[in-house]
This record gives C-alpha cells, sequence and structure tokens, in this order.
C-alpha cells in the first residue's frame, strides 16, 4: 500500500524536480522631480497587521499582529537564524449571516494603481524607492500648501483641501512593505501631486501600494524562489482548503497528500484508519511526501490529526524541504492571549506541529474566510524570509543534499546519517 502512494506520488502532474533560479526583477522608470520637494510629515499610529480591515456586520473584525522569536543554528557555511513567526488572527464561527469580507486587507480604494505612465494616476517602482502619481487637476488645489502628506513605516494618509473642504485623496493604512518614513518627499507636477516613498528593502518589488492579497499573490514568489509551501496542522479540511487558495493565488500547484493516498489506494482516509490504524497511514503519507520533497512550487496540503505525518516528531525530514505553515485553531478568547499560546508551543516543542516555519493562530473556522486566513499566511510567510534572507537558499541546499533530516543545522556533504557518526553542527 506504502509503494502504491509513492507510485502515485511519482506520477501524478507535480512540476519537474527541483531547479529554480529567481528571475531578475523589472525597474520602473521614475521620473525625475521638475517642482519643488517637501517633505512628508511623520505620524504615529498603534495598530495590527490587519486592523485595516472592515468590520463585517455582526461579526467579529479579524485582528492580527506578528511576532517573532529567533533561536540560533549553526551552518556549515555560516550562521544563521532561524525565526518563528505567529501571525493571531481571529476568525468568528459560522453566524449564518450573508455578508462576507472583503478580499483587501484595507479600505476601498477609490484611485488606480500600476497603470501605464500616461494614465490620471499611477504606480511605479523602481531604484529603491516607490511613486505615486495622482491626478488632482480637478480638485481646484491653489497651492501646495494645501496639501497634507502623513507617513510612518508602514502607512500612508494623503489629504487635500479643495473647496474649503479636506478631503482624503489616499489612505493606505498597511503599505506592501516598510519604508523610510523621514525620507518621504512629495512634489507638486503640473496637474500631479507626485509621492516618493524609500524602501527599507531596495530589492523587494512592490506590485502595489498598498498589502492586498492580490499584491502579496503577486510579490510573494519572488521571496519563495521557487520553495514549496506545506501546510500542516489538526484539520485535514482546513489545510486542504488554506492550500488551494494560496496555490491559486501565487500560481503554485495544490497537492493534496489525502487525494494522492487514496487515489493510490482505492479506499478513503477513514477506511484505511479503521482496517490498518493510524500509523500505516502516517508512515504512507511520509512516503508520499518523499517523493514531493524534491519538486518546486507546490503548495501541500498535508494529513491533519494522529494519522497525519505532520503530527509525529519524527516524520519531519522531508516536511522541511519547504516553507511550513502551522494552521491552529485556538481557544484563547483575545489576540494576546493566543499569541502567547503559539509562543509557549513553539518555546516547549510539546507538538511536532511546533517545527513549523510559520505558526497562524485562527480563533475558530468558517471557510468562508478561507482568503483571509490565506492572506495571513502569505504575510507571515513574506516578513519570515524578509527576516532572514538567506532562508530559501538553506531550503534549497537542503533539498539538495538529499533532505538527510538535517535540519535546521545542516551537515557537510557526505555526512550520511544512517553512519552512526556524530553531527559536527550543533
Amino acid at each position: 500500500m506504502i509503494e502504491a502512494a509513492a507510485a502515485m506520488a511519482a506520477c501524478s502532474s507535480i512540476p519537474l524536480p527541483f531547479t529554480t533560479k529567481a528571475s531578475p526583477s523589472q525597474r520602473s522608470r521614475i521620473s525625475s522631480p521638475r517642482r519643488l520637494r517637501l517633505p512628508a510629515t511623520p505620524f504615529r499610529q498603534s495598530r495590527s497587521t490587519f486592523s485595516a480591515y472592515p468590520p463585517a456586520s455582526g461579526r467579529l473584525r479579524p485582528r492580527a499582529s506578528v511576532s517573532a522569536s529567533s533561536a540560533p543554528s549553526k551552518d556549515y557555511e555560516a550562521s544563521l537564524l532561524v525565526y518563528f513567526f505567529s501571525l493571531c488572527i481571529s476568525i468568528p464561527y459560522h453566524s449564518g449571516s450573508s455578508s462576507t469580507l472583503s478580499a483587501h486587507a484595507h479600505a476601498p480604494k477609490d484611485w488606480a494603481s500600476t497603470l501605464p505612465s500616461d494614465s490620471p494616476n499611477s504606480f511605479a517602482d523602481g531604484n529603491g524607492e516607490v511613486e505615486l502619481r495622482l491626478d488632482i487637476r480637478k480638485l481646484g488645489i491653489e497651492s501646495s500648501r494645501d496639501v497634507f502628506v502623513d507617513v510612518d513605516d508602514t502607512s500612508l494618509l494623503i489629504r487635500a483641501k479643495s473647496d474649503g473642504t479636506l478631503k482624503t485623496l489616499m489612505n493606505v493604512q498597511t503599505l506592501f512593505d516598510r519604508i523610510k518614513s523621514s525620507e518621504t518627499i512629495w512634489f507638486i507636477d503640473e496637474d500631479q501631486l507626485v509621492v516618493n516613498l524609500k524602501k527599507v528593502e531596495r530589492e523587494l518589488k512592490w506590485p502595489d501600494i498598498d498589502e492586498s492579497w492580490e499584491s502579496l499573490t503577486s510579490g510573494i514568489t519572488q521571496l519563495l524562489t521557487g520553495i514549496s509551501v506545506h501546510i500542516v496542522g489538526d484539520s485535514t479540511d482546513i489545510n486542504e482548503a488554506v492550500a488551494k487558495e494560496i496555490a491559486e493565488g501565487i500560481g503554485y500547484l495544490p497537492v493534496c497528500t489525502s487525494e494522492l493516498l487514496e487515489s493510490a489506494t482505492e479506499k478513503s482516509i477513514d477506511t484505511w484508519v479503521a482496517s490498518e490504524g493510524v500509523d500505516s497511514v502516517a508512515e504512507a503519507e511520509s512516503v508520499v511526501l518523499e517523493s514531493l520533497s524534491s519538486h518546486v512550487r507546490t503548495v501541500v496540503a498535508t494529513l491533519g490529526g494522529k494519522q497525519g505525518a505532520a503530527s509525529r516528531f519524527d516524520r519531519w525530514q522531508y516536511l522541511h524541504s519547504g516553507f511550513t505553515v502551522w494552521l491552529s485553531v485556538s481557544d484563547a478568547s483575545d489576540e494576546a492571549t493566543a499569541r502567547e499560546e503559539a509562543r509557549k508551543s513553539v518555546s516547549s516543542g510539546s507538538v511536532a506541529y511546533a517545527k513549523a516555519d510559520v505558526v497562524v493562530k485562527l480563533g475558530g473556522w468558517d471557510p468562508e474566510y478561507t482568503r483571509a486566513v490565506a492572506q495571513g499566511c502569505l504575510v507571515a510567510l513574506k516578513q519570515l524570509t524578509l527576516a532572514d534572507k538567506k532562508l530559501a537558499g538553506k531550503k534549497s541546499l537542503y533539498i539538495r543534499l538529499g533532505c538527510r533530516g538535517d535540519w535546521p543545522n545542516i551537515e557537510p556533504p557526505g555526512w550520511d546519517p544512517e553512519s552512526g557518526a556524530p553531527p559536527t553542527n550543533i
């Protein structure tokens, strides 16, 4: 039965084995200013990552915060840090309401972005900065004193006085990435208001000005560099729903180990567990994960519960070949408690899921919020890969050396885990 599962995984429509090279970023031209350049006004605002979600009528408002703790690890080439992120999203249980959550993480925009340079409004990225051009010809702005640009490192608010009324032209509560707010400049160029933002991560390509679902799915692939994503957790249904949403968004291939196993054995997972036990299923899923470990650009949904390989400490050898996301349904009553719960799980190592690179805490589950959870996963993966820019390369090295189980302290080439030789990178 295990052999059948392996054969099914090997002949399924999975991308070619691991060989990836990041595509060079396209640099957009940013016009040179021809008018007075004025510094923007910094402002401070305390909020969580997803606080810009509009509250849904009759429902709890999704909340999120990201915290990181680092644990040193030793690579034979260099000392690296392994980062764990907890993204705590409060998702309400199904309430029967027909209202839906916006797919965007921000308030609806009444301006056009990523338009051609000859359009009234445009967004461009290049040379360590991003530029916004807003058409103000119909606002009747008489001087630069009628324009107010307020920024901090993660948000942007643009207002203008028109006909004696202060109007909001743009309110981006969560920028795609951090900026150097003190270096923000703006100026009026004929009938356009031009705002230049200096990026903290100069090489990171911004698909758009805000951290929306569209910009995340477009921008995250440059950070993943082809490395697959593995979704783990106690619920197979949740794992599969979120994995398929992420895969569709970022253009990766969705793979469900449950479907591969059931196709190979021609029986359901429940029937298999009843007849042969959870250990047999977990062992078979490990074989499937081994077959998938050398492939790129997949989002793999693993089995939940005790029959899943991810729930066992000794079955993570091939899961480490991808970025692993633990979806954990929490009983915590508030965001702070959920975050502390995630921190304790990771630090204590009491459950095998704590081996994951990213922890996403869910305050309940409703399929209607699948995209919100998927977006939370992408936010956390973005911050993880930006915090450790060598992590994707380290995953690649781990795959090329054969996924020998020596994660995160990768041993030199030639090391054989079956030889009994003690590890050198401890």
